[in-house]
């Protein structure tokens, strides 16, 4: 992986003539700074430069942009919102099936989780759009190829001879694997996927015998990580200075007791677990074995073998949950806890990537209006949690990926996402304008007192997320939108 970590040391405080360099990044951009920054010039590629238009969200932009006063929030939607198909997907057929390729922005690799959630808020105009139907088609077949190649890597090439950056990694890299870090979101993701575009279009024909034999794995390799018997097959170690790149004892990580929930080496953000039982990723794994019973219990594609694995293990994995995933705080009672060992022991803190605990309610794994939730929520956004920063430029949550005081956008969309308040998703939303760094897009972090400071010019789901907020405000609290000061 390209380290996105590298981002912030380069970009430092820039000038205007190193912000124009930095925003450069569409062809469209080059000549930018000819426009005062009031006329809001749209920062997206030239039609012809786009790698795929949707007339359903080319639609949606128009038709939700007429509701939005603010014209910098405007402008951030129409530039956000369709920034994953304008830049990152590669479509085609193979083999007589849709088949796309989705880079997470910048760095030329396919993750599992990110290229589930930078097609997700497309999926509610699929209906209206059977091109943009074959597009999201074609990442369910591409997701397949690639848990079937490894699936304890986290990040694929399209070119499944090319060999990593990282093929000296000490772990069984093979071709067309990017990255092997094990994150149990990884194969979360895809089942999240499959299961919403199943839901929204009653269409089965991607799952054919490939598909199945991948969900077989997917079960499988959260079987081996729950380490009943032994530590299973994976281990991974990293020749690094950056401590939360390598994995201790022999690659296995610390050592946790067996109690049903599933070993996570690395969290979402790619920085390796303390803990090993990572909570916010076990809820989601909870939330998508529920899919993987459902989907396997319908007509068309009954399986009762699938449906007694993936039921048999929802269940360890959620009374492993409940024995040693809750705890009792002094300040905050019952809270969810960020990992545990299953010896007692647990790590207190949230992460900005998702699943963190702050997005579980976005990931249909608890209410949003769960106490439970809302008093781990209420931690988690408070200087309880080390990786939390206030600073000149904003509030919102960090972590270990970026380096100490950097903020993520995308902590403050899931705020805003999961929030049933309108006052903070209000104060959300100006956060994320007054922070963009005058690039008309979302960014992986910024400086807490400087947003100028980045990391990561090209984002892709960062980007869409925002896009995502944006429409649900839309239908659910579209009084914010018509406020111009926002």
């Amino acid at each position: 992986m390209q380290s996105r970590r590298k981002f912030i040391k380069n970009t430092g405080i820039l000038s205007a003539g190193l912000l124009a360099l930095q925003t450069q990044v569409f062809a469209s951009e080059s000549n930018i700074f000819n426009f005062p920054m009031k006329d809001f010039i749209s920062k997206r590629p030239p039609l012809a430069e786009r790698k795929f238009t949707s007339k359903a969200i080319e639609a949606a932009i128009v038709r939700i942009k007429k509701q939005i006063a603010n014209p910098e929030l405007a402008w951030l939607f129409e530039n956000c919102f369709p920034n994953t198909l304008d830049t990152t997907v590669d479509f085609e057929i193979i083999d007589g099936k849709p088949d796309t390729y989705v880079i997470t922005g910048d760095i030329d690799a396919m993750w599992l989780r990110d290229s589930t959630a930078q097609i997700w808020p497309y999926l509610p105009f699929i209906k209206e759009d059977p091109k943009l139907r074959e597009l999201i088609k074609g990442v369910i077949n591409r997701q397949t190829k690639c848990i079937l190649l490894d699936p304890y890597a986290n990040a694929f090439y399209k070119d499944f001879s090319h060999i990593s950056e990282w093929k000296n990694d000490i772990t069984k890299m093979k071709p067309g694997i990017h990255e092997r870090k094990w994150e149990i979101d990884s194969l979360c993701y895809p089942i999240r996927l499959a299961h919403e575009y199943w839901k929204n279009t009653g269409d089965i024909s991607m799952f054919d015998a490939d598909w199945k034999k991948s969900m077989e794995l997917v079960l499988q390799t959260f079987k081996e990580q729950q380490r009943w018997e032994n530590k299973g097959p994976y281990t991974f170690q990293r020749t690094t200075a950056w401590a939360t790149d390598g994995v201790p004892l022999s690659g296995y990580g610390y050592p946790v007791k067996p109690c049903g929930l599933i070993v996570s080496t690395f969290r979402p953000s790619d920085d390796s677990t303390l803990f090993g039982y990572l909570i916010p990723s076990n809820m989601f794994a909870i939330e998508v074995l529920g899919y993987l019973e459902e989907m396997f219990s319908s007509a068309k594609l009954k399986d009762a073998e699938m449906v007694r694995k993936a039921s048999e293990l929802r269940k360890q994995v959620e009374k492993g949950l409940q024995e040693q995933g809750i705890i009792e705080h002094p300040k905050f009672g019952k809270i969810i806890a960020f990992e545990v060992n299953g010896y007692g022991s647990f790590h207190m803190m949230d992460d900005a990537n998702v699943p963190s605990i702050l997005s579980l309610p976005y990931l249909g794994a608890i209410a949003p209006d769960d106490e439970l939730y809302l008093n781990t929520r209420k931690l988690v956004l408070s200087e309880n949690n080390p990786f939390f920063y206030k600073g000149k430029a904003g509030e919102g949550i960090g972590g270990p990926h970026t380096g100490a005081d950097t903020i993520w956008p995308m902590s403050i969309i899931l705020r805003a996402i999961t929030s049933v308040d309108e006052n903070e998703i209000k104060n959300c939303i100006s956060t994320l304008i007054k922070t963009h760094g005058n690039t008309g897009f979302m960014h992986e972090s910024f400086h807490k007192d400087d947003a100028m400071q980045f990391t990561r010019k090209w984002f892709a789901w960062a980007n869409t997320l925002f896009g995502e907020l944006i429409v649900n405000t839309s239908i659910k609290h579209p009084k914010i939108l018509a406020n111009k000061d926002i």
